[in-house]
């Protein structure tokens, strides 16, 4: 019978080695689970209909991008007001934000609540996507409703039957174009 001795194990050649396996393990972890973030923080700027910056308690600066609309683009017509309202509810105001996933270009994908203007002391309640499509200026973006809960999914379909019932903001117009068929036609293809 053949006894087989097992190599001894090569040692760590350095602290540092040790390190950087630790920390591509970490990486390796922290990409095969989705980001969550639940944030508090002050609204310091408005790209957009539909994308925000929170600045939070350590001044950490977030870019948020609203989960669930599609608001007309910068250039595209509502795209500015669009903006103008997303900014006449948020800006320099304490939001919560609420996401679990990043987009391609870094942002956070979340809900962002603030507390209703009308009602001081009511928390933050008011759900700021939800908002711009009740008030006709943004889509409800249906590409990602699997991503919305089961009621989001149902009050946001809702409040943009009804905006465009009441031909408000984005639907006075006989046939707006939405931001997805817009960048199509309109932005530059990247290479």
């Amino acid at each position: 019978m053949t006894t087989y001795a097992r190599p001894a194990r090569r040692p760590l050649r350095s602290p540092c080695h040790a390190w950087a396996i630790s920390l591509a393990a970490g990486l390796a972890l922290a990409t095969a689970f989705p980001v969550w973030a639940d944030l508090t923080g002050k609204v310091v700027g408005v790209a957009d209909g539909d994308t925000i910056t929170v600045l939070d308690a350590d001044k950490t600066q977030h870019k948020i991008r609203l989960a669930g609309i599609d608001a007309p683009e910068r250039g595209q017509p509502g795209g500015f007001r669009a903006k103008e309202s997303l900014s006449q509810l948020l800006y320099e105001r304490e939001v919560r934000v609420e996401g679990s996933k990043a987009d391609r270009y870094g942002r956070l994908v979340a809900k962002v609540m603030v507390e209703p203007a009308d009602c001081p002391g009511c928390g933050m309640t008011l759900d700021s996507g939800l908002a711009q499509i009740t008030m006709g200026r943004a889509w409800w973006f249906r590409r990602y409703a699997s991503e919305q809960s089961p009621q989001d999914r149902g009050r946001y379909e809702s409040a943009e039957q009804e905006a465009r019932a009441r031909k408000i903001g984005l639907w006075r117009d006989t046939n707006p174009v939405p931001p997805w068929k817009w960048r199509d036609s309109h932005l530059p293809v990247k290479e």
